[in-house]
């Protein structure tokens, strides 16, 4: 699976992970993306085949509960929490980074949405 982080999450993740030979771009690293609206990311994911790397719930919630109601696709969802991803906090980067990895590594099809803990 193909990743794209939005933009709270900084390109050194994508950086990271790319080194270990996954495939993830930064919306903050793309200038067709910086500063996009939830949509036209959404779309992004969905058309490139990524899941959205996001601290936005709420928004990309509704974003795929629409596309569902609507008989559409929607790109996989990887949610974060501030409380779980505190961004202020030095050693997040890096253990987002394993996370994402050890995802990425599984042999579960990556579908719908999951909380990334």
């Amino acid at each position: 699976m193909k990743l794209l982080l939005d933009e709270m999450w900084p390109p050194s993740v994508a950086e990271a992970l790319r080194q270990r030979g996954r495939d993830a771009e930064a919306v903050a690293a793309r200038p067709d993306l910086r500063g996009a609206s939830d949509e036209r990311l959404f779309a992004v994911g969905l058309a490139e085949g990524r899941a959205i790397v996001t601290e936005n719930v709420k928004d990309f919630r509704t974003l795929a509960t629409t596309a569902i109601r609507a008989g559409r696709d929607h790109p996989p969802l990887i949610l974060t929490s501030s409380r779980a991803w505190p961004r202020a906090n030095p050693g997040t980067i890096g253990r987002l980074i394993k996370a994402l990895d050890a995802l990425l590594t599984a042999d579960d099809a990556l579908e719908g949405e999951r909380w990334l803990e």
